[in-house]
């Protein structure tokens, strides 16, 4: 079932815990999280990467990776990577003052991608914690604030959109963005569904002359992407749940419960 890294592009199936401050997410990349963060991205402190240029912290025994080469990071085939798995944090001085503790939990994080506790810690100030298999595929994101997270949907659905149907000029040429960021109102509502598991089809999205409609189905909770897909070919041939729809005269995004 488990199909190349850019056929994730068509797909997103979010699925958000609020009690425990994670999303598992299937379609939504590295590259695209570190576009929607750009330049207010910390330190990455790698539990675990397969990335070669990183720097190496002696009292971790772990390799991180700067914010200035975050975006290096990015260009790399991540998801060829298997597992990819980090934490973000303000200066390496914190991770020395990291107690024996705190770094049995951050190793069970990266071997499990499962929390003993919480892990939002005020020493590494971290905002994320980032657990990946085959990047993209399954992602499991801890957010500090879900307003990130929201953002970070938002960001996704619009690019997606544009990369998939680009709109053409009259001589053919594409034309620059024109498609507007989701409002985070419209996914705000939607957090019933998402706490149940949705799918966001961008392969089924609806394309007519006035607006764009792209339907969600509730899925619900998926660890297993294998079984996510079949239930979405399931589903994906009953009517959608809700539709997420963009008003091309108004440039406005609207949402229909259907």
């Amino acid at each position: 079932m488990k199909k190349h890294h850019q056929d994730l592009r068509e797909l997103i199936y979010v699925h958000l815990n609020q009690t425990d401050q994670y999303v598992i997410s299937h379609g939504i990349e590295f590259t695209e999280f570190v576009a929607a963060f750009s330049g207010t991205l910390n330190n990455l402190l790698l539990l675990k990467s397969a990335y070669d240029d990183a720097e190496f912290n002696m009292h971790t025994q772990l390799d991180y990776c700067p914010e200035e080469r975050i975006h290096k990071l990015a260009a790399e085939d991540v998801y060829g990577y298997g597992d990819f798995c980090w934490i973000d944090f303000i200066e390496e001085e914190v991770l020395n003052e990291l107690t024996g503790q705190e770094m049995a939990e951050l190793l069970y994080l990266g071997h499990y991608k499962h929390h003993l506790k919480l892990p939002f810690y005020n020493k590494l100030g971290n905002r994320f914690v980032y657990l990946a298999h085959d990047d993209g595929w399954f992602n499991k994101i801890y957010y500090r604030t879900f307003k990130d997270f929201f953002h970070l949907l938002s960001e996704s659905i619009s690019n997606k959109l544009l990369e998939l149907k680009p709109e053409k000029s009259l001589l053919g040429l594409r034309k620059k963005r024109t498609i507007p960021k989701v409002n985070k109102e419209i996914l705000l509502s939607l957090t019933p569904f998402i706490k149940e598991g949705v799918c966001i089809s961008l392969k089924d999205t609806d394309h007519q002359r006035t607006k764009i409609e792209i339907p969600i189905w509730v899925m619900g909770d998926f660890m297993n992407m294998d079984d996510m897909c079949e239930e979405y070919l399931y589903v994906s041939k009953q009517p959608c749940h809700a539709k997420i729809i963009l008003d091309k005269k108004s440039r406005e995004w609207k949402m229909a419960i259907t």
